[in-house]
């Protein structure tokens, strides 16, 4: 379970997330969705322990982040894609954590099947396109075998083969009693993976339910976003 509560984070005078408190259950995948600069990814990051919140809590499994013992053991993330230095290759990145975490070296074999990278495994990541280091930055979020999942557009520079293995796995993991908390700008790739959603704006959130709740009234769930943000389409997120 990740709990959200009463989370606030301000940067100087500048209010970036106010008040916001959302749950991620497990056995569900939790899309979690905003305009640009509503607040998305500094919740992510206090959530992730990288930033301190103002005020209020973000929990997993009813513990900070920064509490946990395993925590790669117990939540896999992905914010910003692979994150490795461009001169390294893709195998030695995931040997790096992997040996930073005591996770045993079968499991790098293992994630990079996973996401589809076994071949471009001793490829260096400067020469990887940015679908590679999603898969890669993918890869690293599963090491651990975590029981809960937090990614921020994990499918961003895939092609449609590998935004399909990507939903079809993340189903799969939340079937079988795993937490999913994902951010993603691509409305109708949501709408094929999500359970539930959480719509921020402003940083507060302004939605909070069940796919089919938040989607009642509405063609789809991109309408529903437009009409709940008083975004319009085409308008830059």
């Amino acid at each position: 379970m990740i709990e959200v509560k009463d989370v606030s984070k301000k940067y100087g005078p500048k209010v970036a997330v106010d008040r916001v408190s959302f749950s991620a259950a497990p056995g569900r995948v939790t899309g979690f969705l905003g305009p640009n600069g509503a607040g998305k990814s500094s919740t992510l990051r206090v959530l992730l322990g990288i930033d301190r919140a103002t005020s209020g809590t973000a929990l997993i499994e009813g513990r900070p982040y920064t509490s946990l013992r395993q925590p790669l053991r117990t939540v896999g993330a992905m914010l910003d894609g692979a994150s490795a230095v461009p001169e390294r290759r893709g195998v030695d990145h995931l040997r790096w954590i992997a040996q930073s975490n005591r996770i045993p070296s079968r499991r790098i074999s293992e994630v990079l099947e996973t996401v589809g990278l076994s071949e471009a495994a001793k490829v260096r990541v400067g020469k990887y396109s940015l679908g590679m280091k999603q898969r890669l930055g993918l890869a690293a979020a599963l090491l651990g075998e975590p029981r809960i999942l937090v990614l921020d557009e994990p499918v961003n520079g895939l092609d449609p083969e590998g935004i399909r293995t990507i939903r079809t796995f993340l189903r799969r993991y939340a079937d079988q009693g795993n937490t999913v908390l994902l951010s993603s700008h691509l409305m109708g790739e949501t709408a094929e993976t999500v359970d539930d959603i959480v719509i921020i704006d402003k940083g507060r959130i302004i939605a909070n339910g069940s796919l089919s709740e938040i989607t009642e009234g509405h063609a789809s769930l991109e309408d529903a976003f437009f009409s709940l943000t008083g975004s319009q389409p085409g308008q830059s997120w």
